[in-house]
């Protein structure tokens, strides 16, 4: 029974380790810092309703996907909504220790992550959710095509 457990537990580090080590050189490789960056300069944005720069970075044929919403189709209703029901009201910030990239070959890549939302001034946040977005690299640009936005409520992670 004891050496059950010591190989159990062996394993579990080993694993452990792999998953640590993986996050590490994902937080190396050229597409994550890419990405990265790209969701930092999108959020600021956002943060600060800066509408052109959103503009700039999603596709005239945007999609997206909100759990509470539903389907939002093209870059003016994003624009829109994002006027209307956030600016001023909601900020966002990444929980970096979620965020995941992708490559799709051919296309771009794949970001998912949970970011947290509260709003502006104050401390207590208004929920989590979970997030999936597609980036296409078109010319050297990178814009987002589709979002879905999904699983919103308080804390998915704790603080």
């Amino acid at each position: 029974m004891k050496r059950s457990l010591y190989v159990f537990l062996l394993v579990l580090l080993a694993l452990c380790g792999t998953r640590a080590k993986a996050q590490s050189d994902a937080q190396s490789d050229p597409l994550f810092l890419t990405i990265k960056s790209l969701d930092a300069k999108l959020f600021d944005a956002y943060n600060h309703c800066d509408l052109t720069t959103l503009g700039a970075m999603v596709s005239d044929d945007l999609e997206f996907y909100h759990d509470q919403t539903g389907l939002s189709v093209g870059k003016a209703p994003f624009l829109a909504a994002i006027k209307q029901n956030i600016c001023g009201k909601v900020q966002r910030e990444l929980l970096p220790q979620t965020l995941e990239v992708y490559p799709l070959k051919g296309y771009g890549a794949v970001e998912l992550g949970i970011h947290r939302f509260h709003h502006p001034g104050d401390s207590e946040n208004v929920g989590d959710a979970r997030f999936i977005v597609l980036w296409q690299n078109k010319e050297d640009a990178w814009k987002i095509t589709r979002v879905i936005s999904y699983e919103h409520n308080r804390g998915l992670l704790a603080k």
